[in-house]
C-alpha cells in the first residue's frame, strides 16, 4: 500500500510538471524551428544529466539494456518532442491538449507488450472508449481541424506511450532519473549535430518568452519531469500510475487559456472531461 501511495505521488508531481510542455512548446516554436528546439533541449537536458551521472559516479547501463535506452531515446527524447513541435506549428496547445487524453491508452497497450501487466478485461473498454471519444472530437471539429496536426498529435500520443512503458521497466532496474539520464547521454551526440545544423541564422528578436519555453521544456519536460514519472510508474505499476495522466488535459487547458489566452471550447472542454470519465473507469480494473 505504501509503495502505491508513494508511485502516485511520484507520479502525480511528474504530471503537474508535464502539463506545463504543450504550452511552452507553442510558445517555443513562434522563434525556434522544431528541429533545433528538439535537439537544444535534448542537449540542455543531457549536459545537466551527465554531469549528474558522473558525479553521483552511476553505475553504466549493461550492454543488454542498450536497446531499452534506445527505445526510450526514439520515444520521449526524440518522437515526442519532435511531432508535438510539428504539430503545435499548425494547431494551438488547447487543441493539442485534447490528444493527451490518449496517452493513457498508448501507456496502458505498451505496459503489456513491454512491461508484462495484465489489465482485467473492463480497463480496455473504458480505455478505448475515452481514445473513441478524443478521435470523434478530432474528425468532428469542422474548420477547426488540422489533419497533418492532429496526425502528428497521434503518432506522438503512440511513441510517447512507447517510451513510457519502456522507461518505466528499465527503471526497476536502473532507477528512474537514471534512465532518462542514459537515454538523454545515449542520443547527445545525434541531437548535438542537429543542434548545431539548424541553429538560428540571427539570435536577434527572438522572444523572451520563447526562451523561457526552450528553458522549460529542457530541464522541466525533458528531465527532472521523468525523474518522478519514471519512479511512480516503475513503483506504482505503468497502467494503473499511468491513468494519473488524466489530469494533463484539465491542467494543460488550463495553463493554454490563462498564459497564452487561448480559447477553449465548450466542445473541447467537454471532450475532456469525457476522456477523463472513462480513463477513471479504467483505473478502477487497472489491476
Amino acid at each position: 500500500m505504501k509503495s502505491s501511495l508513494e508511485g502516485w505521488g511520484s507520479g502525480l508531481l511528474g504530471v503537474i510538471i508535464f502539463s506545463g510542455s504543450l504550452p511552452a512548446t507553442r510558445v517555443a516554436v513562434t522563434d525556434f524551428s522544431p528541429l533545433f528546439l528538439t535537439s537544444a533541449r535534448a542537449v540542455i537536458a543531457a549536459t545537466l544529466a551527465s554531469a549528474l551521472l558522473f558525479a553521483l559516479r552511476q553505475q553504466r547501463p549493461h550492454g543488454s539494456d542498450m536497446r531499452s535506452l534506445a527505445i526510450v531515446a526514439l520515444g520521449v527524447v526524440v518522437g515526442f518532442p519532435l511531432l508535438t513541435a510539428l504539430a503545435l506549428q499548425s494547431i494551438s496547445a488547447a487543441r493539442s491538449i485534447v490528444f493527451i487524453g490518449m496517452l493513457p491508452l498508448a501507456t496502458a497497450i505498451f505496459a503489456v507488450l513491454r512491461g508484462g501487466e495484465r489489465p482485467k478485461p473492463l480497463f480496455w473498454l473504458f480505455s478505448v472508449a475515452g481514445s473513441t471519444i478524443v478521435a470523434g472530437y478530432a474528425l468532428g471539429a469542422g474548420t477547426h481541424a488540422d489533419l497533418l496536426g492532429d496526425g502528428l498529435m497521434v503518432a506522438a500520443v503512440i511513441v510517447c506511450g512507447l517510451g513510457y512503458a519502456e522507461g518505466a521497466t528499465l527503471s526497476r532496474k536502473l532507477g528512474g532519473w537514471q534512465v532518462i539520464s542514459w537515454a538523454l547521454l545515449f542520443s547527445l551526440p545525434v541531437m548535438a549535430a542537429i543542434a548545431i545544423w539548424t541553429l538560428p541564422e540571427t539570435w536577434t528578436g527572438i522572444a523572451m518568452s520563447s526562451w523561457i519555453g526552450l528553458g522549460y521544456v529542457s530541464l522541466f519536460s525533458m528531465l527532472i519531469g521523468f525523474v518522478f514519472w519514471y519512479r511512480g510508474l516503475a513503483i506504482g505499476g505503468i497502467a494503473s500510475v499511468g491513468q494519473l495522466q488524466l489530469l494533463q488535459p484539465f491542467l494543460g487547458l488550463l495553463l493554454a487559456a490563462l498564459l497564452l489566452h487561448e480559447t477553449v471550447s465548450p466542445l473541447m472542454a467537454v471532450t475532456t472531461l469525457a476522456v477523463v470519465a472513462c480513463v477513471a473507469g479504467a483505473r478502477k480494473f487497472a489491476r
